[in-house]
């Protein structure tokens, strides 16, 4: 992982990027909570989705929204950040010209700003909404969502309301050509403490299952090589209870 600066319309945009080894690997860009409440690029559930993404052999990209950490630029709570989001996927997917599938990831307001990029960018192929605060912003934009996805919710989230994510999962599976998986981590509140475990797992299900629905390998005789194995080690390997995959000594854990 490596730490990079580019260009955005607010100024320089600082940001954490991890180059696959893989050739034509997945990419997959992840954004950070409402800056107002102390989120930045360094949020564990944040870090969390990348570190998912990474293990799954994608090139990932997370970055500070302007005004945030050395990102240039005065917040704006939406519009501007949008802007930054499009701008880093759009120097993500420069620095991955052949990759196979663009994928969009966001963690509360970050979820909000990655729906409405999703919206804008049809080579976005997937992507995955953590506790999108259903409750405080305006998601009707939705229609139709373009792409299927993944929605996951803590069940004790104590900011935004568990039952509006569902029911906003349940009205865009209605909609023809996409399925929208829906993920409840009973126990979570909205930080994920505790259940950073769960969401890493909840996460890398879902795209592994997702790319073998858009890639499926073929059946063929005696043992499978390695690449066609090494990404369900994701789901197998025991992650410790306390979350100490997680670089606490990097990261911070508001909103």
């Amino acid at each position: 992982m490596v730490e990079v600066l580019f260009n955005g319309h607010a100024g320089r945009i600082e940001g954490r990027y991890y180059q696959s080894s893989r050739p034509n690997a997945p990419v997959a860009l992840i954004l950070h909570p409402d800056p107002m409440f102390g989120g930045t690029m360094n949020n564990k559930v944040v870090y969390s989705l990348f570190s998912c993404f990474k293990d799954l052999g994608f090139s990932v990209l997370r970055f500070n929204f302007r005004g945030v950490g050395r990102s240039q630029g005065q917040f704006e709570n939406g519009p501007g950040e949008l802007s930054d989001a499009t701008v880093a996927l759009d120097w993500l997917q420069n620095m991955n010209p052949d990759a196979k599938q663009c994928w969009i990831a966001g963690y509360s307001f970050g979820a909000w700003i990655g729906l409405q990029l999703l919206m804008r960018r049809p080579d976005i192929n997937n992507f995955i909404a953590v506790s999108p605060p259903a409750n405080e912003k305006d998601f009707t934009f939705l229609a139709p969502c373009p792409a299927s996805g993944l929605i996951v919710q803590g069940g004790q989230d104590e900011i935004v309301v568990p039952s509006m994510v569902e029911t906003m999962a349940r009205r865009l599976n209605q909609q023809r050509n996409v399925e929208i998986d829906f993920a409840m981590i009973e126990d979570g509140d909205h930080m994920y403490n505790n259940h950073l475990k769960d969401l890493y797992k909840v996460s890398g299900q879902y795209v592994i299952s997702a790319m073998q629905r858009r890639d499926p390998v073929k059946k063929r005789r005696g043992r499978r090589k390695k690449s066609e194995t090494e990404d369900n080690m994701l789901i197998e390997n025991e992650i410790d209870n306390d979350d100490s995959y997680i670089e606490d000594n990097d990261l911070e854990n508001e909103d």
